[in-house]
């Protein structure tokens, strides 16, 4: 696998309709810098909003995945998320001029040839990977579902389908490396079978969908003058059913359907955000199970399985000490918690606590098992972010930042005298009308120690 971050070569644009809505949608691909990851841009409403393609946003998964935020929704995502990730494309903005993407052929084909036509370039910062170290399994009992991912040095998805179909049978799916998805899983076109059509269309859904862009599966004998209703709800003159498909459709493989679900698995995992090393097994999954798991594996990131980001070096020269922290955040001894910033940007802020013996709290917590108070652990993540909240503007001394909530928070590890805390914070969306969000994570050395979802407001001083 390369360990470098990549974005597309050049923009990439598709028109077409999307499947549920029936809309005329343009969309348009373009490069994103390192650690974007995959936004959408709705460019048809005002000061068009972004969606980050994550897990964490999913609304809906009835007949495809949405995601949205701030109420702002974009649907049937799940062929695009498969086509950049299986191309390699970890960030990349979406320019989309509705609330759906277009459905093409029912595939993910178009986009991984237009993805390969334009290739993707390395940029300059590692790829992040999760590792799968011991297995994580999703389950619905109710349905037979179960998700399954397992240790292995590589990506790869096996996937049975049992729909209880004459037709379909029981099917399997297989990609053992990644390279396979352009030509074995991204030609493999969305199905569906013709008894769930007409509710569909009762719920408003697939007024996109045709016999050129889904494979129509049916079960049962159909009698004469039912061809001719059907020749009117689909728009053709010659609808016909031939092995049990509509239209003398011919797949372009026999495990088509199976395939198509890995390649929905393959989109929807995308949604974790991050590249998985593991081994994927899958039996009857769908977009709702797909998406549960990827917030699972998304859950594991958060608790910090991975590693932290910065290496902290004692030697090197701090970008903040002690006196110019003192110049910018209003706290002082025995409550000013953090000792230097070793890194600030414009999104993300480290920060150092050498946690010692004289700190005032051992006094009483506890005298003979000393441990550092957890609200105090929260307290130092929170005047790092401070720094980060304030440090680009140019009279901090004259502004404080003042707690709104504080969400997730776990403590993972005790802290006690003699370990050296870094703190790692940073932003979750861009600082809006003074309100910083922030996500908070304390180490000792490569061990995740505390962690939680910080808000605050930036106030200036009376």
């Amino acid at each position: 696998m390369s360990q470098y971050q990549k974005t597309l070569a050049a923009p990439i644009s598709f028109k077409g309709k999307g499947l549920h809505t029936g809309l005329s949608v343009n969309m348009t691909v373009m490069a994103a810098p390192v650690g974007n990851g995959i936004r959408f841009k709705r460019i048809d409403l005002d000061n068009q909003p972004e969606v980050e393609a994550l897990a964490d946003y999913v609304v809906d998964t009835s007949r495809g995945t949405t995601i949205e935020k701030h109420g702002v929704r974009v649907s049937t995502i799940e062929h695009i998320m498969a086509a950049l990730w299986a191309c390699g494309v970890d960030n990349a903005f979406i320019e989309i001029d509705a609330p759906e993407t277009p459905i093409m052929d029912g595939s993910a084909l178009a986009y991984t040839e237009a993805i390969k036509k334009v290739g993707v370039v390395d940029q300059d910062a590692e790829r992040e990977y999760f590792d799968i170290t011991e297995k994580i399994s999703y389950y619905d009992v109710g349905k037979g579902i179960e998700i399954a991912a397992y240790p292995d040095d590589a990506f790869s998805i096996n996937v049975n389908i049992d729909f209880n179909s004459k037709v379909l049978g029981n099917q399997y799916a297989r990609m053992e490396r990644v390279s396979e998805f352009p030509a074995e899983i991204a030609p493999c076109r969305t199905f569906v079978f013709l008894h769930e059509i007409e509710p569909l269309i009762k719920n408003n859904l697939i007024k996109g969908g045709d016999l050129d862009n889904a494979i129509v599966i049916v079960e049962n004998p159909i009698p004469d003058d039912e061809f001719e209703r059907l020749s009117k709800l689909f728009n053709k003159k010659d609808v016909k059913i031939s092995d049990g498909f509509l239209n003398n459709l011919k797949l372009r493989f026999p495990n088509e359907p199976a395939r198509h679900k890995l390649l929905d698995m393959m989109g929807d995992l995308a949604l974790v955000g991050m590249r998985i090393r593991g081994r994927i097994v899958a039996y009857k999954p769908g977009h709702f199970a797909n998406t549960e798991f990827a917030k699972l594996v998304r859950k594991e990131i958060k608790r910090g399985l991975a590693k932290p980001k910065f290496k902290y070096d004692p030697n090197a020269e701090p970008v903040y000490n002690i006196n110019q922290i003192r110049s910018m955040l209003p706290h002082r001894p025995p409550f000013l918690l953090v000792d230097k910033i070793m890194h600030v940007d414009e999104t993300s802020v480290v920060g150092i606590k050498n946690v010692t013996m004289n700190e005032p709290f051992f006094v009483g917590h506890f005298p003979n098992e000393p441990v550092m108070p957890g609200v105090l652990t929260v307290e130092a993540m929170a005047q790092c972010g401070g720094i980060l909240a304030l440090h680009s503007l140019k009279d901090p001394e004259n502004y404080s930042t003042y707690f709104l909530k504080i969400d997730g928070v776990r403590f993972k590890r005790k802290i006690v005298p003699g370990d050296t805390l870094q703190f790692e914070l940073k932003l979750m969306e861009p600082i809006r009308r003074g309100i910083v969000l922030m996500e908070a994570r304390a180490y000792v050395g490569d061990t995740l120690a505390t962690e939680a979802v910080l808000m605050a407001q930036i106030a200036k001083n009376k």
